[in-house]
């Protein structure tokens, strides 16, 4: 089977439009009934992807998909520094067992701040989707977190494409004309439910301070033409705007088509609210799926 067919499968299966969230991933037992209902909840008025923030991993799927009847659940990402290989492909094995063709393993090389071990990280990638194939993971069921050129290549010849974070609408068409056509290509978005410029730019900022301490993020920021003015002190008004659709629904909803315009397959869309991340907008939620319809 060709790779563009099968990453059009995988196109055909998530839709245009995903929820990317850090909530609905949970260690604690007490957790799974309430991300069970979100998760019915989303596939109910019309989400068919979700996408874990942080460091996911296979199991923290298994909630949503045993609440749901066909959603489809990706990590976005799962460290390749926190998980080897092998672990992760009986993890997926299993998964996959109980719910065929559902889950998609999201991997990404994280950041030298946040894993000591990281060494040469895109040696260390190849070398882990490797071991994925010696272990049986089909390439049609993983993704990368890519934002430079390589890592996109790498997506567009190992991997069904790219789920890249934090990037702009003019980073989504220089990362489609590297892919081309074929492979999925799924950026994440913030989204700001919020009309007043100044309120929804000060949730923005919030939520973008911590990235702005990781260069692989400051450095595809300047690769995009934004100065060094733009990635201090908190983000300059030009890159809020860049990375976040925020605004009244019809702004919003305008922010997403350009990304979609742009050469995005599907769009993962992030809810800032600016109160406590492992909080559930399910308000929120249900706007954006009214504004998407």
């Amino acid at each position: 089977m060709s790779s563009t067919s099968t990453s059009n499968g995988l196109k055909d299966r998530i839709g245009r439009y995903g929820v990317w969230s850090f909530a609905l991933r949970a260690e604690e037992p007490s957790r799974r009934g309430e991300l069970a209902e979100a998760a019915a909840e989303l596939e109910e008025i019309g989400f068919r992807a979700v996408w874990l923030g942080g460091s996911s991993a296979a199991r923290h799927a298994v909630p949503l998909l045993e609440a749901t009847g066909a959603l489809t659940v990706g990590t976005s990402i799962q460290s390749i520094w926190d998980y080897d290989a092998e672990t992760s492909a009986a993890a997926f094995a299993q998964v996959d067992a109980d719910h065929p063709g559902r889950f998609v393993l999201g991997l990404g090389v994280s950041h030298a701040k946040l894993a000591e071990q990281y060494r040469r990280p895109y040696s260390a990638l190849v070398a882990y989707l490797d071991a994925l194939d010696a272990a049986g993971v089909p390439a049609d069921r993983r993704v990368l977190a890519a934002l430079g050129p390589r890592t996109l290549e790498l997506s567009r010849d190992r991997a069904a494409g790219a789920v890249p974070y934090l990037v702009t609408a003019e980073h989504t068409a220089q990362a489609r004309e590297i892919l081309g056509e074929g492979p999925l290509l799924a950026p994440e978005l913030k989204v700001v439910l919020e009309p007043d410029p100044a309120r929804a730019r000060a949730i923005a900022r919030e939520t973008l301070a911590m990235y702005l301490a990781l260069p692989n993020y400051t450095n595809n920021f300047l690769r995009l033409g934004f100065t060094e003015d733009d990635v201090t002190g908190g983000g300059s008004d030009r890159l809020v705007d860049a990375v976040f659709a925020w605004g009244d629904e019809a702004a919003v909803r305008d922010r997403i088509d350009t990304f979609r315009q742009a050469g995005a397959d599907h769009v993962a869309l992030q809810v800032v609210t600016g109160g406590p991340r492992e909080k559930l907008p399910r308000e929120e939620w249900r706007r954006l799926a009214y504004l998407l319809r």
